[in-house]
Order: C-alpha cells, then sequence, then structure tokens
C-alpha cells in the first residue's frame, strides 16, 4: 500500500504517478483478439465450439448451446425466498430508476417556419456478456438486461461462459426475471464476435454491453463501429474521502469491497487525519483476515491501494477529479458540498451510510461504470445505449425561402454545385 502526504515536496509527482498507472493488463492482447475474431467471422459455429472447448472446457454439442426459458424460470423458483426477495428487489429498483432516464420525442416549428425535431428508438437487438470466470454476476445481468427492456429493445441475447459446462442458476434467475429472450453458454472474445457478426446459430446485435476480462474489452474495442458498446471497461476503483468522524473498520470495508474483485483493482483514501489514515490501514490488516476473498483483495491492496494524507478535504476534490474514479464515496459532514465540486466521477456516493457495495445491487443507478480516468469522458450504462436519436426537418415554400439562399451560398464557397442547385432549383432560381 502507498501512503502520500500532500505536505511532501514529491508529493505531485508521486500523485501523478497514481494518475497514469492504467492497471490495465500487462499482456498485449490484441493480436490473440484480432484472431479469434477472424476464426468466428470466417468460421462461425464451427470456431465457436472450438474455442469453448478450448477456454472453457467443454463440448457444447454435449453440454448444449442454449438455455431456454424454462431453465431459466426453474432457476429463478428454485431459489431461496429470501433471495428471490433480494433479486426482485433490485430488479425493481433498478427499473424504476432507468425508467426515468427515458428521453422525450421533440417536434417544433422555429421563427423561420421550419418544422424539426427528433425521435428517440431503441435499438432492434443487444447483446449482453455476462462474466462467468472468476465470478459470475446476476446483479452485472439485471444492471444490462433491465435498461435495455426499458428501453424498448425487442431481442436481448446473454453470452456466458460456463467453465466445465456448470451454469451459475443465479445468473439463470436473474435472466428471468430480466426478460432475457436468449442465453448461449459461449464467453470470452469469441462471445463478442458471435453478437457482432453472427453464427449459424446465433444471429448479430446492434449493441454490446456489459463487463469482462482483458480479452472482452479488446474484443468489444476492435468491434466498435460493426456493432455499438457501452464503453472499454479495465479494472475496477474506488475512491473514498473520509474524515476521522467515521468508523475505521467501515472506512477499510468499503475499500476492500473493490480490492476483492480483482488484483488490478484500485482502492484510494483521502482523509485529513493522519491517525484515522493509520487506524484504517490497521482495519484494512483485520478485515483482510476475515475475508473469503483475502488472497485477491490483498494481492490489490499491497499493489493499487493508496492513502493520502491531505492538510484539508478542501484539497480533496482536485485530486478527485484528476483521479476520475468509478466510484467516489464522500464519508463527510457536507458530503453535498465537496460533491458540488467533484466534475469527473462514474458514480458518487454520499454520506457516512452510503457505502459503494449498495449501489452494486439494490439502490437502482447502474453498477456499469466508466474505469481507469474515462469518466473524464464517459458515463455509466443507461437506457441512451440501447437507443439511437433520428432527428427530422420539413420546410414549406416559405420557410426554403427564408433559410435556402444562405445554404445556396455556402454550398457555392464549398464549390459542391449540385447541393446548390438542389436548393436553388426549388427556389425557382
Amino acid at each position: 500500500m502507498l501512503r502520500l502526504s500532500s505536505s511532501d515536496p514529491g508529493f505531485a509527482e508521486a500523485f501523478a504517478a497514481v494518475v497514469a498507472d492504467r492497471r490495465e493488463s500487462a499482456v498485449d492482447v490484441a493480436a490473440d483478439v484480432a484472431a479469434i475474431l477472424r476464426d468466428v467471422r470466417e468460421r462461425g459455429d464451427a470456431a465457436l465450439a472450438e474455442l469453448t472447448t478450448r477456454f472453457d472446457g467443454h463440448d457444447l454439442d454435449r453440454t448444449g448451446w442454449s438455455i431456454d426459458a424454462p431453465a431459466c424460470a426453474k432457476a429463478f423458483d428454485a431459489l431461496d425466498p429470501a433471495l428471490r426477495e433480494a433479486l426482485e428487489l433490485a430488479a425493481a429498483r433498478i427499473r424504476a430508476y432507468h425508467a426515468a432516464q427515458l428521453p422525450e420525442d421533440r417536434d417544433y416549428t422555429d421563427a423561420a417556419g421550419v418544422r424539426l425535431g427528433a425521435t428517440w428508438r431503441a435499438v432492434d437487438a443487444a447483446g449482453l456478456y455476462v462474466p462467468g470466470g472468476r465470478a459470475a454476476y446476476p446483479s452485472s445481468l439485471l444492471m444490462n438486461a433491465i435498461p435495455a427492456k426499458v428501453a424498448g429493445v425487442e431481442r436481448l441475447v446473454v453470452v456466458t461462459p460456463t467453465p466445465n459446462g456448470e451454469v451459475n442458476p443465479l445468473v439463470l434467475a436473474a435472466a428471468h426475471l430480466a426478460g432475457v429472450d436468449e442465453v448461449w453458454r459461449v464467453g470470452g472474445a469469441h462471445a463478442v464476435a458471435a453478437l457482432a457478426y453472427g453464427t449459424g446459430r446465433i444471429a448479430p446485435v446492434d449493441v454490446v454491453t456489459g463487463p469482462g476480462n482483458a480479452w472482452v474489452a479488446e474484443a468489444k474495442r476492435q468491434l466498435y463501429g460493426v456493432v455499438g458498446i457501452d464503453m472499454v471497461a479495465g479494472p475496477s476503483e474506488i475512491l473514498v474521502i473520509a474524515d476521522a468522524r467515521n468508523d475505521a473498520r467501515r472506512i477499510a470495508a468499503d475499500l476492500l469491497s473493490q480490492a476483492e474483485h480483482d488484483p488490478t483493482s484500485q482502492s484510494i483514501l483521502i482523509t485529513d487525519d493522519a491517525a484515522f489514515a493509520d487506524a484504517v490501514a490497521a482495519a484494512v490488516e483485520l478485515e483482510l483476515a476475515a475475508l473469503a476473498t483475502q488472497a485477491t483483495a490483498r494481492a490489490s491492496w499491497s499493489a493499487n491501494g493508496v492513502v493520502i494524507d491531505v492538510g484539508s478535504l478542501d484539497e480533496a476534490p482536485a485530486l478527485a477529479n484528476a483521479l476520475a474514479a468509478e466510484h467516489v464515496e464522500i464519508a463527510t459532514e457536507d458530503a453535498e458540498a465537496l460533491m458540488r465540486r467533484i466534475r469527473h466521477a462514474g458514480s458518487v456516493f454520499l454520506g457516512r451510510m452510503t457505502p459503494e457495495a449498495v449501489g452494486d445491487y439494490v439502490a437502482g443507478p447502474n453498477h456499469v461504470l466508466p474505469t481507469g480516468r474515462r469518466a473524464r469522458f464517459s458515463s455509466g450504462l443507461s437506457v441512451l445505449d440501447f437507443m439511437k436519436r433520428t432527428s427530422f426537418i420539413q420546410l414549406d415554400q416559405a420557410a426554403l425561402a427564408a433559410i435556402g439562399p444562405a445554404a445556396v451560398a455556402l454550398a457555392d464557397a464549398e464549390g459542391l454545385p449540385a447541393h446548390a442547385r438542389s436548393i436553388s432549383i426549388r427556389l425557382g432560381q
């Protein structure tokens, strides 16, 4: 764990190194992914079958290529009632939050008499990637599928790896609850390729969303343009801004909530009290000892954890804006005042009783968020990722007479006479 103090002479350089550290996979997977994408594009299902046997250790022809709706419904019905209620609560809150994001169409006539507007329409089909390697995440399925459903997507397709042919029943239950249409037992870059290009069995989609490993992220990057994507996500991260009035063990637990995801995850604490920073560091060790995910969380905290002492929390927003973290917790007396000064964050959690983990499951806002400083220019997943806007224009003779001559002048200036003629001929010129 790295300890920094804003009062140290070398702080600016040390902090800049933290900001610049991408923590992405050190392995260059671009060439491997390109070969996989090419293979799936050329050989379709045959490539999917071979790659699934190689990476997931099972034969799709024996275990089954897809999982049907009755199997998903059966998994949902078999859940422990308390867990089923938890999933239903999460789904209801996610649905309500995202329904409020639906954009409105516009249709108006301006002062020149020109009718202008725009309509919003959902894409026809969306592909949702659900990880199944290090862990299976039914919450991720809900966070991807429900906004797509709210947007009006007609066909929802889930791809998820099933190592050794085993599928997580919670993922199937979530697929049932979210109204997913298809669930395929394929994962990795080859699954993303299948969604983008289509194969004999899997019809192509228009948008691919959902988190995955470095190969999945690279596949989405390379296939952008063939399909739309939500984002290229990297290792998870959390920034906690906290004063000494917090319980150190609570803050330690918050930091470890992201560290347990992966050894490349990052947890950062900014505090204005050095003694509290010491207490949190000690509490992290106590919490680690009790974690079933201790090995992963410890590797993350040791390699990427950062504790920053500042003279005043007034310094925190500038540091937070430079980090542009995926998750930002503000556990201070006036959290909202600090939030107003933070411009770059995937999602913000206000107050001492708002742990980031509640946002991963049941709060309502999406937990698919920009990482790796991408919050500077992108947002979390929303209904808009499954929709597109089409503008429309309508002119009558009077409206064309009002604005057409300016368009003719611009077309002539650009050396495009056919553009100018298509307007001037209607003006009787």
